[in-house]
């Protein structure tokens, strides 16, 4: 059997890299932010008089309700500065929230500009900027290496103190292994197709025979 190193934990881009921060413990999605991709949908929307831009961002089902929205929005901007103002962040929240809800997905409210996303997401955008998906592959990469190598590490040297009759080393082993299996687990079910995020990624890992 071929001995483990650090070198072979280097995970594959096509396997796991393309998941390794996107469970949803760790995740700050940024669709609800006043500054994500669905406001700014939403100010386009607005702006041109045009409701297209926002309904690529709902289910089929919810395009009444937002159409609705739309219109009494465009209605009550007119009516001043004031009610602008509140009319576009009545539709910003109702357009969040059913973008959310469609995902299965709670709504907890705008969430301000300029937040602190971490670099898994500004790495993801940028990319389809440049249309290079380099630095995005070497980020999650190294990100999974990691994660990966240190609870492989911890089994292991866990799993070689464990003794027959010396259990307090085996509940060590079998806290560590835990962990272990089910970050890979975790990983490996991110990279299935259809695999979405937020709510939808909370399942907890199938049940191990360790747990």
């Amino acid at each position: 059997m071929t001995r483990a190193t650090p070198a072979t934990l280097t995970v594959s881009a096509g396997l796991l890299a393309a998941a390794a921060l996107l469970w949803p413990q760790r995740a700050a999605a940024h669709c609800d932010g006043l500054d994500g991709p669905v406001v700014q949908a939403a100010r386009r929307a607005l702006d041109t008089g045009r409701v297209e831009p926002v309904l690529v961002w709902i289910q089929p089902r919810d395009d009444g309700e937002v159409r609705r929205a739309f219109q009494h929005t465009l209605a009550v901007r007119r009516l001043g500065p004031q009610a602008k103002e509140l009319a576009d962040r009545y539709f910003f929240e109702t357009l969040v929230r059913v973008h959310r809800a469609g995902e299965g997905a709670p709504y907890t409210g705008l969430k301000p500009a300029g937040r602190d996303l971490g670099p898994a997401i500004p790495a993801a955008d940028q990319a389809l900027e440049t249309g290079s998906p380099r630095k995005l592959v070497a980020l999650l990469s190294q990100a999974v290496h990691d994660g990966l190598h240190g609870r492989y590490v911890e089994a292991l040297q866990a799993k070689k103190r464990a003794q027959p009759g010396d259990v307090r080393a085996g509940r060590d082993f079998v806290r560590a292994y835990v962990e272990y299996v089910h970050f890979v687990e975790r990983v490996y079910q991110v990279t299935k197709p259809g695999h979405g995020h937020d709510a939808k990624d909370a399942a907890p890992p199938a049940a191990h025979h360790a747990d």
